[in-house]
């Protein structure tokens, strides 16, 4: 089953890059490149310490995946500005989808773990990173429903916080699509239902002034090597909202798509994407 894209009817064309911005790309790479399997080799070294000791549960690598993201943002130059707090205890956590940055923008502020397409798994550099740093991988296919949702069970039940993106798909940032209530079937389990929250957070990416609203978007069959010099060659970047509205309740919701309107409603509410300038 191919995994579904957004796409949109105006054609988005990567900025040029001039030679300044390829030194900046070069030199920005660099640092990027040392700092995130830099950390990734301390990751994997103190996994074979915490692994024996604590089994599933990881109560120190994720600590190093926030400060690697934190850096990995200040060496992007992409300021990040956080409204609300990250809810304490047990729980999920539901945002709109926009780039892959926004793995770097949410793990910047608080320990979570990424739900992510199945395919991710098998792509280069970041299929290993993120199996490292702990993510679910799930497949697109209903058959497999059953199955998903007893893995996400195991690690709620282990103190995870997962966090996933219910459009199923990212944009161009300049909107949030409805919400698939699937996942959110998991929460419901007898022994979750009582005592987890779901907490709603909106994603704003604000582009560098004169720029195309949409330059912080990856979708459709864009790719990665043309998206990342976008993100490395500027000398001024734009900024990122990030918006941690109030926890749901998941007793609070007599089903999984209440639940899920719910959270989309919210970070609906939250979403203030750059505006469009004649």
């Amino acid at each position: 089953m191919s995994t579904p894209w957004w796409n949109s009817d105006v054609p988005f064309e990567f900025p040029r890059v001039t030679a300044a911005g390829m030194l900046r790309t070069l030199l920005k790479g660099a640092a990027l490149i040392l700092l995130v399997f830099g950390g990734l080799a301390v990751l994997l070294v103190l996994r074979l310490i915490e692994r024996p000791l604590y089994g599933q549960r990881r109560p120190i690598t994720p600590y190093l995946t926030v400060s690697v993201c934190w850096l990995s943002m200040r060496i992007i130059g992409l300021r990040h500005v956080v409204h609300g707090a990250p809810m304490q205890g047990q729980g999920a956590i539901v945002a709109n989808h926009s780039s892959w940055m926004d793995v770097f923008v949410l793990n910047a502020t608080k320990r979570i773990y990424f739900v992510a397409k199945s395919e991710v798994a098998g792509w280069p550099g970041i299929g290993w990173l993120a199996r490292a740093t702990g993510t679910v991988f799930i497949a697109r296919d209903r058959k497999q429903a059953q199955e998903q949702t007893k893995v996400f069970q195991q690690r709620l039940l282990a103190g995870h916080k997962l966090l996933f993106f219910p459009e199923g798909t990212s944009t161009d940032g300049r909107q949030v699509l409805p919400f698939k209530s699937t996942l959110f079937q998991a929460f419901f389990a007898p022994e979750l239902r009582d005592t987890l929250q779901v907490q709603p957070v909106s994603i704003s990416f604000h582009a560098p002034e004169g720029a195309d609203p949409r330059y912080y978007g990856w979708w459709g069959d864009m790719s990665f090597g043309g998206s990342l010099p976008t993100l490395l060659s500027p000398a001024r970047h734009g900024w990122v909202e990030v918006t941690y509205h109030p926890p749901l309740k998941v007793a609070d919701f007599p089903n999984r798509k209440a639940l899920a309107e719910a959270a989309e409603t919210a970070v609906r509410a939250g979403h203030a994407p750059s505006q469009i300038t004649e």
